[in-house]
């Protein structure tokens, strides 16, 4: 089967991998895709980008402390008026009955797991809220989230020359802006750039912009500048970069297709 032929498919086989639900043979043969199409690792990449961010927007729920001294307290309450009761009824009889005592003691336990069952159903309640409130705020955070995410639309896996991922680069054609991730350990030196480029069907190459020396840049773009491009490279160049009109002037390092993702 061609997973780059069904877009549909292949995401979400790509958004089980990432989650780890995808196992055993079939784990195994996706992975042998990724190994022999960049769509696929593209894919890939994409949803564990994707779940990463998830992670991020989820909170602990802690119960409120001051429920624990409600219990505490009402407890502690309880046992010193059951205390009270019985100094008070050994003071009126030196004999009490035993078995008025043991139904006295009953009823005194009695009320204690009541007041122990009222103050448990409290904090229960108390925390349903709280959990309650928790998942409505991290519902709208989520949402927030999904809202502002980019909408990729442009996704290239730039690869060296022994086929190893180098640089995934994603487009967001709403923003106008072009994510470059390192995926592989290449490091330039302090004083080179790596800057990426358009290689259109016809004509000589066109920069699209210089990279920083960080893990993740950005770089302003518009879908003009990508639309009808068919592969992106990177080339090593002094600090800076060079001019678009002068071309690579030092070594491609890296070479990929842009593949137009359906949204």
């Amino acid at each position: 089967m061609n997973l780059t032929q069904k877009p549909e498919l292949l995401d979400r086989l790509a958004a089980a991998y990432a989650l780890g639900s995808l196992r055993g043979g079939a784990r195994r043969r996706f992975e042998q895709l990724a190994r022999e199409y960049a769509q696929v690792r593209a894919a890939a990449l994409l949803w564990q980008g994707r779940w990463s961010a998830f992670s991020e927007v989820q909170e602990p729920v802690q119960p409120d402390a001051a429920v624990w001294v409600r219990i505490d307290n009402l407890l502690q309450a309880e046992k010193t008026h059951a205390k009270l009761a019985q100094q008070r009824e050994l003071a009126t009889t030196k004999r009490p009955n035993r078995a008025l005592a043991w139904w006295r003691g009953l009823a005194v336990a009695g009320s204690l797991a009541t007041v122990a069952a009222v103050c448990v159903g409290l904090w229960l309640t108390d925390t349903a809220q709280q959990q309650m409130s928790s998942l409505q705020t991290q519902l709208q955070t989520t949402q927030a989230a999904l809202q502002a995410a980019p909408q990729i639309q442009y996704v290239a896996v730039l690869a060296d020359g022994k086929a190893d991922p180098s640089m995934l680069v994603t487009f967001d054609p709403r923003n106008n802006q072009l994510v470059l991730q390192r995926v592989g350990g290449f490091k330039e030196s302090a004083n080179q750039s790596l800057q990426l480029w358009a290689l259109p069907p016809q004509g000589a190459p066109r920069s699209l912009g210089v990279m920083g020396q960080g893990k993740l840049d950005q770089l302003e773009a518009h879908e003009s500048d990508v639309k009808a491009v068919p592969a992106l490279a990177i080339s090593l160049e002094p600090k800076g970069g060079v001019p678009s009109e002068t071309g690579p002037t030092g070594p491609v390092l890296f070479k990929g297709a842009l593949i137009r993702r359906d949204l």
